[in-house]
This record gives C-alpha cells, sequence and structure tokens, in this order.
C-alpha cells in the first residue's frame, strides 16, 4: 500500500507540475520555449509515478530511525541550499550542499570535500557560463 501512495502523490506532483508549466510562454528568440524543460522532468515523472501506483514493489519496507534521521538532514540542506543561494552566491553554496549531501550519504571526509570542491565550481562553469544561467558568483554575504 506504501508503494501505492508514494506512486499516486508523484503522479499528482508531476501532473501539477505540467499543468503549471502549461502558462510559460516564449521569450524572443527561445524556439523551444521555457515549458520544454518542465515538460522533460514532468512527463516521465507522472510515468514512473503511476507505474509505482499500478505495480507495486511487494518488499517495501520503511527506513530505520537512522534512515529517517539522515532524510530529515538532506531535507534540511537543500532547504539550507535554497535559503542560502543567493546571500552566499552559488559556488559556496552549492560546496556546502555538496560536501554536507556526500557526508550523509556516508562518502569518507576528504572525498566529499573533494567531490564538492571540483563539482561546485564545474557546475557554475557548466550552467553560468556555458548554459548562458545567470547564477551569482559570490553572493552579498560574502562579497
Amino acid at each position: 500500500m506504501t508503494d501505492r501512495l508514494a506512486g499516486l502523490f508523484f503522479f499528482v506532483l508531476a501532473a501539477g507540475y505540467l499543468w503549471l508549466s502549461a502558462g510559460y510562454v516564449a521569450g524572443f528568440g527561445d524556439p523551444l520555449g521555457p515549458a520544454v524543460f518542465p515538460r522533460v522532468i514532468g512527463i516521465p515523472a507522472a510515468i514512473l509515478g503511476l507505474s509505482l501506483a499500478i505495480w507495486p514493489s511487494h518488499n517495501a519496507t520503511w527506513a530505520g530511525r537512522a534512515g529517517l534521521l539522515r532524510q530529515v538532514a538532506a531535507m534540511g540542506l537543500l532547504l539550507g541550499y535554497a535559503l542560502l543561494l543567493e546571500p552566499l552566491g552559488f559556488v559556496p553554496a552549492s560546496f556546502a550542499a555538496i560536501l554536507g549531501l556526500s557526508l550523509l550519504m556516508g562518502a569518507p571526509p576528504l572525498r566529499g570535500f573533494l567531490t564538492a570542491a571540483l563539482a561546485a565550481p564545474g557546475l557554475y562553469l557548466l550552467f553560468d557560463r556555458l548554459m548562458g544561467l545567470p547564477l551569482p558568483l559570490i553572493g552579498e554575504m560574502l562579497g
């Protein structure tokens, strides 16, 4: 029953995501429009949610106390990332989020640090420089 409820939840979430993206209009010079990315995410999410509701797994088990605490900590990290992205800037906020999530997943501290040190500026270069998404390099608090 847990899988069916989770599948229905994700289906409704994806359907709402798709419905909200239908109102996006294209700006000048954008042949695909801004609604393409939400659809690329929303359509497979809706299909997967519906398939989970129709064909659930029969060996689902709930996470223990430690697993639930890690999930709550990960949600807190992601919420903090969203709140601190602009004040800190993309690279410092991403570094902290990547490091925190890697440690929560059990990575050795040195590997987590190296991953965050490479991924944060790498993602900045990818999104800001290559894809043209304007991201704050250094935020108001640091600069």
